[in-house]
């Protein structure tokens, strides 16, 4: 089994002038840390001290070379998916399976440590090929995860090669991804603010916050169906289509992106989205929206970005309607108890005080005689 090696690992391997080992694989963190390195290396015009087949030295007279933005999306040939069982082995344990399934697991440990997972919920998958998928296995915490544990699956859900078994909810995933060729990567949790939303079968709000707008979208609310059914398949992956973040009523929330970290953030967007809207409407002022005009700016940019958005063809009027079904938190207030009022004083009627002192007297005048 191939090395992996994180950031620190390949930090004290070069500082300590030793070369990285053959064949290492390095998580995401590592390759960024090495790219510093390079970046740095050019710029000094001098080597550093790693395997030459790593880093080489640039001329001091070379141009600097353009930034750069990550892509960690993963591509293959249409119609080069193996065949037989002894192919699909090897193409699971290859070195850029192996790079893959430390990321899952990366991404894994972050879903538990935001607390978006508890005990062993929460799944994800990435699309391999033209019928084939990774995925997390059944009855497992994502924050421990090891590449050992990932399970090859088609697009029908068969197991292909893993020695644990797939989630139960891959076909949800798989739901979307038969319909979206573009969700290449979906993560499934349960990310306690928006999934308050899903339970409280509230629609969340837009118009709020523009880097929302750009990289959710749309927000999709699935109808509740049993998770890993196919009616839950088939209600979330129809959603799928269009949009990239989905509640699921009474459930939690799937999102899917061009890669696993790309889907990863949408699911700390959304999570921090719902959390930023439910404090804002406990404070009592309202929330205040920017006009339907910026939207349609925003959308345009999403577009640009290549991501879905049914809103698109809309127009200004409607864009922002959905809102008006929210409302703020109430917060109902104890009546004051209620204090009895003193009972009034007794009306004095002359005719009847003076009977009252007419059978004194004659009392009185009994029991004097009697002495």
């Amino acid at each position: 089994m191939p090395q992996v090696l994180t950031a620190r690992e390949v930090e004290t391997l070069i500082r300590s002038g030793q070369p990285l080992p053959e064949g290492a694989l390095l998580t995401p963190s590592a390759r960024d840390f090495l790219e510093d390195q390079k970046r740095a290396q050019r710029s000094a015009a001098a080597p550093v001290k790693v395997a030459a087949t790593t880093l080489v030295a640039a001329p001091a007279a070379s141009a600097p070379s353009e930034p750069i933005v990550p892509d960690f999306e993963f591509k293959w040939t249409p119609g080069s998916d193996p065949k037989t069982p002894a192919e699909i082995e090897r193409f699971f344990r290859s070195p850029a399976l192996e790079e893959l399934k430390a990321r899952i697991c990366d991404m894994g440990r972050r879903l538990w440590v935001k607390d978006y997972t508890d005990g062993n919920g929460g799944n994800i998958t990435v699309r391999v090929g033209d019928n084939l998928v990774l995925c997390t296995p059944t009855l497992i915490c994502k924050g421990f995860m090891t590449p050992e544990d990932m399970a090859l699956i088609d697009l029908n859900g068969k197991q292909l090669a893993g020695t644990r078994k797939r989630t139960s909810e891959a076909m949800t995933h798989l739901g979307i991804m038969k319909r979206q060729p573009a969700a290449k990567a979906c993560v499934h949790a349960h990310p306690p603010h928006a999934t308050a939303f899903a339970i409280a079968n509230v629609s969340i709000p837009s118009c709020l916050i523009p880097e929302a707008e750009v990289f959710l979208g749309k927000i999709g609310v699935a109808q509740y169906q049993t998770p890993g059914t196919p009616e839950n398949a088939d209600e979330v992956g129809r959603l799928g289509v269009d949009h990239q973040a989905i509640l699921m009523q009474n459930h939690g929330v799937i999102v899917w992106g061009k890669d696993v970290e790309d889907a990863y953030w949408k699911m700390e967007n959304i999570d921090a989205y719902c959390r930023t809207v439910a404090i804002a409407a406990g404070l009592g002022s309202g929330l205040h929206r920017f006009s339907a005009e910026k939207l349609k700016d925003l959308i345009n940019l999403r577009q640009k970005l290549g991501m879905p958005d049914p809103r698109a063809n809309l127009k200004e009027c409607e864009l922002c309607d959905d809102n008006s079904e929210f409302r703020p938190a109430v917060v109902c207030a104890t009546p004051a108890p209620q204090v009895a009022a003193p009972a009034p004083e007794p009306q004095q009627v002359p005719e009847i005080e003076a009977l009252v002192q007419k059978l004194t007297e004659e009392i009185l005048k009994q029991l004097n005689a009697g002495k």
